[in-house]
């Protein structure tokens, strides 16, 4: 379309300086995932007016919606936001719909009417958070042990969150704060220790936040839960766990060693005897009879004498 191709020259134009451009600084804007946002021009739109909006993702920038002579255009925002972008045709203004977590980025306004003027609105969406989770730290007992026998018994406590990412993980004692932890990025599993007394009467919490929410885990028992086990017990445990471990791999590896001797003996040929694999030899002893009758008819009568073989 030529008005495009116009728009575009006229914008570098401007934002060279050829007549007066009014720039704005970045506007920070925060919102929770699944929220609806709009960002204001804080203008009425005129006949002549243009406005565009652009979305920006690192280097990549993406037209995504446009007035021009009181006609609203939506580029390509059905491919990035499915649907889910108004424009105000009156004011400009751009809401989006059912904000994502992927949608965060920076916004551009460009405003072409008597005077030029450009925005932008650096959009972070943050996700919904989980309650933290406090558990004893039985990975501490090598450690406690030496509390344990000393007059005041401590234990290691741990406070954790899964599949967080933007947040900050801290202790508190009362309303103040003993310790924290933040990541960044996407994080599988955040955790923070804290090791207290077992008779302890303060009061403990662990807050994950992030700009914009945060959730709290209270610690309401510190003697139940750091007497549930002790490292003791956790450690006897510990080796009847790796003892009947130990059992059962003897258990198996003798199992395997009877099965695969039977399945050996079953596989051998069984043993035939020819003559050609052994030849056994014996003494043959002739003993002699003394005969003296003979038939009418003349003929000699024979008699067969046994034949013992030793």
């Amino acid at each position: 379309m030529i008005h495009k191709s116009f728009f575009f020259c006229l914008w570098i134009w401007f934002s060279r300086g050829v007549f007066g451009v009014h720039m704005d600084e970045v506007k920070s804007v925060s919102v929770m995932e699944g929220d609806s946002v709009t960002l204001n021009t804080d203008v009425k739109v005129q006949k002549d007016d243009q406005i565009l909006w652009v979305y920006r993702l690192g280097s990549s920038e993406t037209r995504i919606a446009e007035i021009h002579r009181q006609s609203v255009y939506m580029h390509n925002s059905n491919v990035t936001f499915g649907g889910r972008l108004r424009m105000d045709s009156q004011s400009g203004s751009l809401t989006i719909r059912n904000i994502r977590t992927t949608d965060s980025g920076l916004y551009k306004l460009s405003i072409f009417s008597r005077n030029i003027s450009y925005r932008s609105f650096s959009v972070n969406v943050y996700a919904h958070l989980p309650i933290p989770v406090i558990i004893r730290d039985s990975s501490n007992c090598s450690s406690s042990s030496s509390f344990e026998r000393s007059s005041v018994p401590k234990c290691s406590l741990l406070c954790s969150a899964v599949n967080v990412s933007h947040v900050t993980l801290s202790w508190y004692k009362g309303n103040s704060l003993l310790s924290s932890i933040n990541v960044s990025d996407l994080s599988i599993s955040l955790s923070l220790s804290l090791e207290v007394e077992y008779q302890d009467k303060n009061t403990y919490s662990c807050v994950i936040n992030n700009p914009i929410s945060n959730q709290t885990k209270h610690l309401d028992n510190i003697s139940q839960l750091c007497q549930t086990h002790t490292c003791s017990e956790l450690k006897s445990s510990h080796w009847v766990g790796i003892l009947v471990s130990l059992v059962i791999l003897a258990v198996l590896a003798v199992a395997a060693i009877i099965f695969f001797r039977r399945k050996s003996k079953q596989a051998q040929p069984q043993n035939v005897q020819t003559c050609e694999e052994e030849v056994c030899y014996t003494e043959t002893t002739f003993r002699a009879r003394s005969v003296h009758s003979t038939k009418a008819n003349g003929e000699d009568h024979i008699i067969y004498s046994s034949i013992n073989l030793t």
